[in-house]
């Protein structure tokens, strides 16, 4: 190849990187990938359910454990046992003063630090083969009713959004509180 044409050919490389350098190509605008659309806020109230340990979000309703007694005979023995003692899931009663052996036993009675946990829970994930299905007041009495059987509160008890949060918890001061560390 003569000289003229590899000046000619590396002019022209250089005209066309130049040209290139010089276009600005824009990507496609993506719109998503097309599913669904934006959630409304009153869709969005209904899956926002959760409970903060001081009670902050928790809602209307009551029940106390003779009420408790009954929905969690229909609705909860199946898999936590009679009076809550285990089996096929996980116990609810029992553990305490287990917990700094190599045998801890971690219940609703030995290991939860917050009763509103409880009930954030059981109103979130109870019962297992159909979670979210109990109201309101069902979740104050199964509460109330497992809360009793670990014998932190009375059979007459009754729970709302103002007398759970004060119910304390054997294991609450177990926990280290990380927002209150410096």
């Amino acid at each position: 190849m003569s000289i003229s044409r590899i000046a000619l050919s590396t002019a022209f490389a250089a005209v066309m990187l130049a040209a290139c350098a010089t276009e600005r190509i824009e990507p496609p605008i993506s719109k998503g990938p097309g599913l669904g659309q934006p959630a409304t806020a009153a869709e969005i109230a209904l899956l926002d359910i959760g409970i903060a340990p001081s009670g902050a979000g928790l809602p209307p309703g009551s029940g106390d454990a003779r009420a408790g007694a009954k929905v969690y005979a229909a609705k909860c023995q199946s898999c936590h046992g009679d009076k809550g003692a285990g089996k096929p899931a996980d116990a609810l009663v029992g553990g305490t003063g287990t917990l700094a052996s190599s045998n801890a036993v971690r219940t609703v009675g030995s290991y939860w630090p917050y009763a509103t946990t409880l009930f954030d829970y059981t109103r979130r994930a109870m019962p297992l083969t159909a979670p979210r299905s109990l109201s309101n007041d069902e979740v104050y009495a199964v509460t109330a009713y497992v809360l009793h059987l670990n014998g932190i509160i009375s059979e007459d008890h009754t729970l709302n959004a103002q007398t759970l949060p004060a119910v304390k918890m054997p294991n609450r001061d177990g926990f280290v509180d990380y927002s209150k560390v410096r």
